[in-house]
């Protein structure tokens, strides 16, 4: 959504005093202030927000009250959000009228009610606040991904709720999972939505503004949002913008960490994993190289960072420049060079220890990554029993003097934010590719992983 933002003006002002906010987010770039929602007045400036801080990677919540008082609320959390791999689900519980301060604004994260703040400060008892529709004339909008108009959230967003007059905890939207311990949505919560309230589950690609609630309190979309496969449900993996290799500057990550830039242009290759990793079965991912092809990478690694992506003994990364594949700093010949826009396949059979690398739908050295033990046309891999970390991750990044853009494709159905074309399936029908997946192997995601380790 980092172009994109969902607004709506109001006819008329809510409850100014209960409310209630619930919503899944997956962040993204963790460079830039990220908002997921906010309400500013055209008039006077007067606004209300919640974001994530640029620097600090801190959440907090802002809100003036109606007459424009700033700091009404103020609450700023101790701890920091920079997990990048896996969904948090926060909710606002506000209710002004309560007698105990801290009982007026109360901050749930995954269930938890979170109780530690650098900065505190709560509202006045029965104070209206700026949330909630419109003030005046001045005409309040309300905005999700955004603030006064600027599109500033780089991630994934899902069950965007609002609830006008009803003070609900976390336990009404969301639940722990019996099986596995792990906080999960109600897809379909109890709730009274009020006059202004609104449901946004993007149930659809084209209508991603619809509201669920039955109030019909719909958004504009302005710009062009994508609808992914990651889900709180069913988290995929991402490039992971904390973990760059030996350099960590010199990459720039956007479209929800699926694409990387590198500025670097010099002697310092930079390069990032995958935010999921394995240990057993087969994987399967796509990279595509829209610029200066010849000097990506695309390959697996254990995570343990080297020069570049082949540098090391536990790290294999094809070369566009001419075709190789690099494993401990040694070219070794396997198949053709990169153009603009062309895509290189990957596929990590860990239970026969070999990867296979194929471009636009042909893979190369006549590979058949389902031959099993005999690996034919694959690069033998050191085992993960044999790795300093246990696992492998998908990789990619930059391997010369010039500055490649590379979009992975996990399974998420996209290259940036264009959709793939011919929506090909891994065979447990989970995830979205261009190309067709190799029988056996599957996304790089927790059902997937869950189906394999688990099976």
């Amino acid at each position: 959504m980092a172009s994109t933002y969902l607004s709506k003006t109001y006819g008329s002002a809510g409850n100014r005093k209960t409310m209630t906010f619930s919503f899944w987010i997956k962040r993204g770039n963790l460079s830039t202030a990220q908002y997921p929602m906010s309400i500013i007045d055209s008039g006077s400036g007067n606004q209300a927000d919640m974001r994530f801080d640029a620097t600090t990677d801190v959440f907090r919540m802002y809100s003036t009250d109606t007459s424009g008082t700033p700091f009404a609320i103020h609450l700023v959390t101790d701890r920091v959000f920079r997990d990048t791999s896996a969904w948090y689900h926060i909710v606002w519980e506000i209710d002004t009228t309560q007698a105990t301060e801290s009982d007026r604004v109360k901050l749930y994260i995954n269930g938890v009610r979170e109780t530690s703040f650098s900065t505190e400060t709560y509202p006045a008892q029965n104070t209206d606040l700026r949330w909630n529709g419109t003030s005046g004339s001045a005409g309040g909008v309300t905005q999700i991904g955004a603030i006064n108009g600027n599109g500033a959230f780089d991630g994934s967003m899902a069950h965007v709720h609002f609830i006008d007059g009803t003070a609900y905890d976390a336990s009404t939207f969301g639940e722990t999972d019996a099986t596995t311990g792990i906080w999960k949505p109600k897809t379909a919560p109890s709730v009274t939505y009020g006059t202004n309230g609104f449901f946004l589950k993007f149930a659809s690609a084209g209508s991603l503004g619809t509201d669920s609630s039955g109030n019909g309190n719909n958004f504009t979309v302005n710009g062009s949002g994508t609808q992914t496969q990651d889900t709180p449900s069913n988290v995929f993996a991402t490039l992971n913008p904390l973990h760059r290799g030996s350099y960590l500057s010199g990459l720039t990550f956007s479209n929800g960490n699926n694409t990387i830039v590198s500025s670097e242009g010099g002697s310092n290759y930079p390069y990032t994993y995958s935010t999921l990793a394995v240990s057993s079965g087969k994987y399967y991912s796509e990279f595509k190289c829209t610029s200066n092809p010849t000097l990506a990478m695309c390959g697996i690694s254990s995570g343990v960072a080297n020069q570049y992506l082949g540098n090391g003994s536990e790290e294999y990364g094809y070369f566009g420049d001419n075709g190789s594949v690099y494993n401990s700093g040694t070219s070794n010949a396997f198949g053709s060079s990169l153009s603009a826009n062309d895509v290189v396949q990957v596929a990590m059979d860990l239970d026969n220890n070999y990867v296979y690398f194929g471009i636009n739908g042909t893979w190369q050295n006549s590979g058949d990554p389902t031959s099993g033990a005999t690996g034919t046309g694959g690069f033998s891999i050191t085992a993960t029993s044999s790795l300093s970390t246990g696992v492998y991750h998908f990789a990619c990044g930059d391997a010369g003097t010039e500055t490649p853009t590379i979009q992975a494709n996990f399974g998420n159905g996209y290259f940036g934010t264009t959709a793939v074309s011919s929506a090909q399936s891994p065979s447990d029908g989970i995830g979205l590719f261009e190309y067709a997946v190799p029988s056996g192997y599957k996304a790089l995601c927790t059902k997937s992983i869950n189906a394999q380790e688990y099976s």
